[in-house]
């Protein structure tokens, strides 16, 4: 890209505000929520959740220590630096998911937790599984606490609505949470803080347009604007949507292995994060089945005049190849030391 003519320098045009469904997850009619799901996932795969369970205690306590740890400074922050199995820090820059319209890496940095598995577990060398990297409880005391209740409820919000989404498919609603599934899960929590001001024309933005990798994510906010959705990832003219926060709701996108187990019928929408000169900070929380189970077409997605549309993968292969294409190798950092 010379002189910075990226591929959507003139293409883009851009909606206020994008409509979408809110999911009462308080409901007791399953079946009523299910359709209205449905009709979310088949339109854009985003969609709000209201009466999730999370407290407004713990969404704060989450954030008010998401900001004291950005508020470190770098030198302390590298000290938990992310290692192979993508737990720790993540400095600017560390991510670039569209590389053909980016001149550099995302504008916000980042603090990744999975599943705390201990070392004597039989499966804690998987790639997803693992300890934790955490800051030192003397610089940051109840932080790690903090984050491992936040991580534990927004886990139980993800199988409430795997539950539904199962139902919205025609299957069991525990169909999701066998052992295989959701039984052991690789689920993440992401901390970011975005800074600055993106500049689509420049190939500036706090994060390049994207598809999550995985089955479900979650966003929380603090309420501050960026968040973009495009419906349509082919169109010559792409529009883009501004996902506007509502008290109280939580943002929930369905990833690429939901598109592919429904053969596409579902949808994982491109987004992306447009920065106006603000600061903002987020916590999204990804949730993925374990790392054996293979991603393929669910039975009631196919048919004779349906066949399959992707091969099968297996969840930790798909993963691994979607996190090196985006993410800076760990010696990168190493070199630079």
């Amino acid at each position: 890209m010379s002189e910075m003519q990226t591929k959507n320098q003139v293409e883009d045009s851009i909606i206020q505000e994008s409509l979408l469904t809110c999911i009462d997850l308080a409901n007791s009619d399953l079946h009523q929520s299910a359709l209205l799901l449905k009709k979310a996932c088949l339109d854009s795969g985003f969609f709000y959740v209201i009466n999730h369970g999370i407290s407004k205690e713990v969404m704060d306590k989450a954030f008010e220590q998401s900001k004291t740890f950005f508020a470190l400074p770098l030198e302390e922050k590298m000290k938990v630096l992310k290692n192979e199995k993508h737990r720790g820090y993540t400095p600017l820059y560390d991510q670039i998911p569209d590389p053909e319209n980016q001149v550099q890496g995302d504008h916000k940095e980042g603090y990744y937790i999975g599943s705390e598995v201990s070392r004597d577990d039989p499966q804690w060398d998987r790639p997803f599984y693992g300890p934790n990297t955490w800051p030192n409880p003397d610089v940051l005391p109840g932080w790690r606490e903090t984050m491992e209740e936040y991580h534990q409820e927004a886990l139980r919000v993800c199988k409430a609505i795997a539950k539904l989404l199962a139902l919205s498919l025609d299957l069991d609603a525990e169909y999701f949470d066998s052992p295989e599934m959701l039984g052991k899960p690789i689920s993440t929590l992401r901390l970011l803080h975005y800074e600055g001001k993106s500049d689509p024309s420049k190939g500036i933005y706090g994060t390049g347009a994207h598809s999550d990798y995985g089955m479900i994510t979650l966003l929380a906010t603090d309420g501050v604007v960026g968040l973009q959705i495009c419906k349509d990832r082919n169109a010559k003219l792409q529009i883009w949507e501004y996902v506007p926060s509502i008290e109280g709701a939580i943002v929930v996108n369905l990833g690429d292995m939901m598109e592919r187990w429904s053969n596409g019928l579902f949808r994982s929408t491109l987004h992306r994060v447009i920065l106006n000169g603000q600061t903002r900070y987020s916590i999204p929380f990804f949730v993925e089945p374990n790392h054996d189970c293979i991603i393929e077409c669910l039975p009631t997605c196919q048919s004779e005049n349906n066949l399959p549309k992707y091969p099968a993968i297996k969840c930790s292969a798909y993963l691994s190849q979607r996190y090196e294409e985006s993410h800076l190798k760990c010696s990168t950092y190493k070199k630079q030391t």
